[in-house]
């Protein structure tokens, strides 16, 4: 029997609970940021003809899509419902299941390829999902996942982060998770591919940017369609909450053009074989 500390829970239900309750806003908010990460990672597994590919928490569905497009047999993953159902109604007839990162629903050596975009740094338990991603891969098969970049890098997160500690209150009680930006550190991220029984792990940075329309839809993007950052906001105070929303429009300003905003949003990008 897997044995599930008290705090791990905590957090996987709220990761879960969180990301059904946003699938909509995230697509409609996130998606378009995070699918320039997908070529990256579809080039670092190799994915193309004859590779059958595992997209573990895949969201809307735009990795599994982009892989099938490739030639690739692919299938999607994620353990909230809702995303599940959106992905199945965007991608009709690809494969999209229901099921944890953490445990894997697919026997030993199953795939050629596992991809994770962004899911990393919303598991409760990642060194198991790592290890979950290396089990299910046949002999030498890739794996690569991206997470974000450290927040100085990563604007938006950097402007929340920023706001919260000069204008509200860092220390609200939400369920104790691993840290946002562990694998942030190509060391760390390395560390822990070579840990979960991979080989060769290399990892570089995706310069991606993050285009909306205002300052406003910005902060709303923020605190509507992420988890632990809504936590975050949804914790302050409604006049500390009014603060940080004009310190985040105010930074935020700096980067409008043409009636946009367009912020630097870098990702990391770590990949590995199967030892």
């Amino acid at each position: 029997m897997i044995r599930h500390s008290p705090d791990a829970d905590a957090f996987h239900a709220f990761e879960r609970a969180g990301w059904e309750s946003v699938a909509d806003a995230y697509r409609h908010s996130f998606g378009d940021l995070t699918a320039q990460a997908v070529e990256p990672l579809l080039d670092a597994v190799g994915a193309g003809p004859g590779v059958r590919l595992l997209d573990v928490a895949c969201g809307p569905g735009r990795l599994t899509s982009a892989a099938a497009r490739r030639g690739a047999t692919a299938i999607g993953l994620d353990f909230a419902a809702p995303m599940v159902e959106s992905a199945r109604r965007l991608h009709p007839g690809l494969e999209f299941r229901q099921g944890d990162a953490e445990e894997l629903p697919y026997a030993d050596a199953s795939f050629d390829a596992v991809a994770m975009n962004f899911g990393l740094l919303h598991l409760a338990r990642p060194e198991r999902a790592l290890g979950e991603a290396c089990r299910v891969l046949r002999a030498a098969g890739r794996f690569a996942f991206t997470v974000w970049a450290p927040p100085e890098r990563a604007l938006a997160f950097g402007f929340v982060l920023d706001a919260v500690r000069e204008q509200g209150n860092p220390n609200v009680p939400l369920p104790p998770g691993p840290p946002f930006f562990r694998f942030s550190d190509p060391d760390e991220a390395r560390r822990a591919l070579l840990a979960a029984g991979f080989r060769g792990p290399r990892v570089e940075g995706v310069p991606m940017t993050w285009r909306v329309p205002s300052p406003e839809a910005l902060f709303e993007a923020m605190a509507q369609a992420t988890v632990r950052t809504r936590g975050l906001l949804r914790a302050q105070e409604p006049a500390a909450l009014d603060r940080i929303r004009r310190a985040v429009c105010a930074a935020a300003e700096g980067y409008s053009r043409d009636g946009a905003v367009a912020l630097p949003m870098p990702c990391v990008l770590a990949s590995a074989a199967k030892g």
